[in-house]
């Protein structure tokens, strides 16, 4: 069942999210911000997810605030083949959930600390994914 505090936030969240995927959609969101594309669990369609923007080279760190609570979490768990969009350019990848790295440390890593500091306010599990992203080519 999904926590009191996932259910408050995420009904927050849903209007925001809305926006920034129309940005990013658009290529006219901040640099801050990426987009996930995951492919549903259940529909096999693609899903898109504003995220905050965790490249670090080839490595796409992600700090999911509702860790497992989150459906693109589940859809990433059952075909982790994913896109992300970085600017202006997908870039496909492979997830991996590390359940065992300590998310808010890994948190202060990420480099847009001020979106980082939101997520580790309005998270209720946070859980740490790790994105290996094909070399450019």
């Amino acid at each position: 069942m999904r926590s009191r505090k996932y259910r408050i936030v995420t009904a927050a969240e849903r209007i925001n999210n809305r926006l920034t995927r129309f940005a990013l959609r658009k290529g006219i969101a901040p640099r801050a911000f990426a987009l996930l594309e995951t492919t549903g669990r259940r529909t096999g369609l693609p899903r898109h997810t504003p995220i905050g923007n965790g490249c670090v080279g080839d490595t796409f760190w992600l700090v999911a605030a509702h860790g497992t609570q989150s459906d693109y979490v589940r859809n990433l768990q059952v075909r982790p083949a994913v896109r992300v969009k970085i600017g202006n350019r997908w870039r496909a990848g492979t997830a991996v959930v590390l359940p065992d790295d300590d998310a808010h440390a890994r948190s202060r890593t990420l480099p847009y600390q001020w979106d980082a500091a939101l997520g580790r306010l309005m998270g209720s599990s946070p859980l740490t994914i790790r994105i290996d992203l094909e070399r450019n080519g």
